[in-house]
């Protein structure tokens, strides 16, 4: 049975071969500024009331902004949103302006993705710490849908599109 780093490296390894959505969690910065981090580790959890969970490391500027707002958002990225995705997915310290992705704000204050699949703005109602990550619910207050847009998939540290065809 493998330990230590080689068992973190296997669950990097079986994980990464799980195919997922992409999404940027989104907050507000001390100084009001829209704040991302992409995420693909987020589930739905309730339809009534709806109520989603967020993964956030502690290590994460994320996840501060989301502690101290009680409020995030879910940014379901389209499959031309890739460049936005590989933006947020890096320390903030390592982007170079601009974001590839314009911001606006929900009523609420919460920062939403122009162009994404769909936005969630959600109220925390509850944290646990698990491991070296809190996790977040949040309660959905509300929701927008864009139903002619793609999704952008991912999966072994690649990005991906739809085929043009369902199988079913």
């Amino acid at each position: 049975m493998a330990e230590g780093a080689a068992l973190q490296d296997l669950f990097r390894q079986a994980w990464g071969r799980f195919p997922t959505g992409v999404a940027i969690v989104s907050s507000l910065e001390e100084d009001g500024r829209p704040h991302g981090m992409t995420a693909n580790s987020l589930t739905s959890v309730s339809l009534e009331p709806p109520l989603v969970v967020v993964s956030v490391g502690h290590g994460r500027h994320t996840h501060r902004y989301i502690r101290q707002r009680g409020r995030y958002g879910i940014n379901f990225l389209a499959e031309e949103q890739a460049e936005a995705a590989l933006y947020y997915a890096r320390d903030p310290r390592e982007r170079t302006p601009p974001p590839p992705v314009s911001w606006a704000l929900a009523p609420s204050g919460t920062p939403k993705v122009v162009g994404a699949m769909a936005f969630m703005d959600c109220r925390v109602v509850g944290t646990w710490e698990a491991g070296d990550h809190t996790l977040f619910l949040g309660q959905v207050e509300a929701i927008e849908v864009s139903p002619d847009r793609r999704p952008l998939l991912y999966c072994q540290r690649r990005f991906y599109a739809l085929p043009p065809t369902p199988l079913r």
